[in-house]
């Protein structure tokens, strides 16, 4: 069993690392999600609703596996240290502790939340974008 862990320098180094990676999820996946959707305008789909949808599935689909094998390799290399107890176990139990429980959370959001972001993001700058051509039309 963990033993329980406070907040000190080295769980906030441990929250640090785990910032760094949720960010490289994050700006990884939007740049899967942007990919996707210039590739189905550069063919010339015609830029709809059911068409966004569809190329921000395709780029979320795209990013599940090296995703997850990124956070088995991370998990991987955790667990040993947050069950180890020689010299030095407790600074290292530490800083991974924050990395493994935001391994099991980071991946979902960047799965969940960043394309639903993303597709209310281009929803709502597309009525931007119509609000402004009706007034310079009218």
């Amino acid at each position: 069993m963990v033993p329980r862990l406070h907040l000190s320098v080295a769980a906030a180094v441990g929250f640090i690392a785990l910032a760094g990676v949720a960010a490289e999820f994050g700006i990884i996946m939007l740049l899967y999600l942007r990919q996707a959707l210039d590739k189905r305008i550069a063919a010339g789909a015609t830029s709809d609703a059911q068409m966004v949808i569809e190329a921000i599935t395709e780029g979320a689909v795209l990013r599940v596996r090296p995703k997850a094998m990124t956070v088995a390799v991370i998990l991987a290399g955790l667990l040993p240290i947050m069950w180890s107890s020689g010299t030095g176990a407790e600074v290292m139990q530490r800083i991974a502790a924050p990395m493994v429980g935001g391994m099991i959370t980071a991946p979902l959001l960047s799965m969940l939340v960043i394309p639903a972001a993303y597709l209310l993001m281009l929803r709502r700058r597309r009525a931007t974008d119509a609000m402004h051509h009706e007034s310079k039309t009218a």
